[in-house]
This record gives C-alpha cells, sequence and structure tokens, in this order.
C-alpha cells in the first residue's frame, strides 16, 4: 500500500481500497474523516464571528448583547487553546481556538468602544487580562493549576451563555446577536465532539464541545424564536 499523507492525514489507506474497488474500512475511514472535519472546523473559525462583528459594527449598536457574557467567552477560549497547547493535541483538534480567540478579543474591543464611555473599570479588566493571559498561553504555571483551571472552563462557558440566554430571555429579543454566527459555534460544537473522541483527546475536551451544542443551540433557538415577531412588528408599522 502507497503511503499518502499530508498534515497527519493518511489518504494511502482509503485510496487504496478504492482503487481496488472496495470501501474502506472503519479502522481506515474514521481517522481520516476525523482530521478532514478538524481541518474544516479550524477553516470555519477563521471568519466564524465576523458575522457578529459586522452587524455591530454596521448599526453601531450593541443592544440586546451581554458585555459579561463576551467578556468570559474570551477567557474561556484563552484557557482552552492554552491548556490544548501545553497538551500537544494535533492542531486539527484544536486550532480552532486561537483563530476565535483573536476574533473574540477583537470583539470584546469593539463592544467597549460602542458601550462609551468607558468606565476605569473596564479599564482594569483589559489591563489584567493582557497582564495575565501571556502566562497562561505559554503554560508558565503549575501543572496542578493548569488542570483546575481547564476544568473551570467549562463552567466559565456555561456562564458566559447564561447571561446572554437570560437577557434575551426577559427583553423577548436577541438584539444585535448574529444568526450566522451562533449558527457555525453550534454546527462547530457537535462536529467537534466526534473529532475529539476520534482524535482520543481528554474527556473534558468533548465534555465542553457538548456543552457548546447545548449553549449556542439555545441562542440560535431564541434567535429564531423572538427574532420573528419583531419582523411582524416592523410590517405591521410600514
Amino acid at each position: 500500500m502507497v503511503e499518502l499523507k499530508f498534515l497527519g492525514m493518511d489518504f494511502g489507506c482509503a485510496l487504496g481500497s478504492l482503487s481496488n474497488g472496495e470501501f474502506p474500512e472503519k479502522d481506515c475511514l474514521l481517522p481520516l474523516v476525523s482530521k478532514l472535519l478538524g481541518y474544516a472546523i479550524v477553516a470555519a473559525s477563521t471568519t466564524v464571528k465576523l458575522p457578529q462583528i459586522l452587524k455591530i459594527v454596521q448599526h453601531k449598536s450593541v443592544r440586546g448583547l451581554s458585555v459579561v457574557a463576551f467578556e468570559l467567552e474570551l477567557i474561556g477560549y484563552t484557557i482552552a487553546l492554552a491548556y490544548c497547547l501545553h497538551k500537544g493535541l494535533p492542531f486539527s483538534a484544536f486550532g480552532e481556538y486561537a483563530f476565535l480567540l483573536i476574533q473574540a478579543i477583537i470583539l470584546v474591543a469593539i463592544i467597549y468602544y460602542f458601550s462609551q464611555p468607558l468606565g476605569m473599570k473596564t479599564w482594569m479588566k483589559g489591563l489584567l487580562y493582557c497582564a495575565v493571559a501571556p502566562t497562561i498561553l505559554a503554560g508558565q504555571i503549575d501543572p496542578v493549576l493548569f488542570e483546575a483551571l481547564y476544568t473551570s472552563q467549562h463552567a466559565i462557558f456555561l456562564f458566559a451563555r447564561i447571561p446572554q440566554i437570560w437577557k434575551n430571555f426577559k427583553g423577548k429579543s436577541t438584539g444585535e446577536l448574529s444568526f450566522l454566527t451562533f449558527l457555525m459555534n453550534f454546527t462547530g460544537s457537535m462536529v467537534r465532539v466526534f473529532t475529539s473522541l476520534q482524535e482520543k483527546a481528554p474527556m473534558s475536551v468533548a465534555l465542553g464541545s457538548a456543552l457548546g451544542i447545548l449553549m449556542n443551540g439555545t441562542i440560535l433557538s431564541q434567535i429564531i424564536i423572538y427574532q420573528k415577531p419583531t419582523s411582524q412588528k416592523e410590517k405591521k408599522k410600514d
């Protein structure tokens, strides 16, 4: 069998079976599919928050957005990326965190900009993040503390979504939340559960993706439910 490897993906096994008129066996096909899906998620993650960023900039408004939710999400991405780098996981298993982190930083900065005037508390939070994040990303903390920090990351992502979910429910509106961004988040979480299990990543990684399905799915449902009445009201006004 001819070896045909690229970016950690072995195409030789699958192509060899197909050239013989046979369907590739599970042990041959699943790792390849997992790698392909993993890189697909990484590629898609480069623009996943772009619709949300553009929507805020276009409307010059952060109406309906929970600032705390996006701040916690930024912290969660920082911890998740640092942990995956520290564990030496293949890039296809976690690469999206790098791009999501960059976009989360831009998103929080834009939210701060359109939430003028900025108070001293906001500046302090920004400076504190800039001081602590490089240390965490470099893995320069005690291993036991690192594990505890990553375990808390799931709670951070949970609490990052709850304020937004509650704000949507309370106001019966999703404001400037982007449907496309949360659709991609939801789809990515579903695919990542499969790739995490296939790549034999720590179970906590797959658990985080499962939590993402629940939280992103809830907000996605709210966007669908609460935006319909809004559009109907606008039609009546016209």
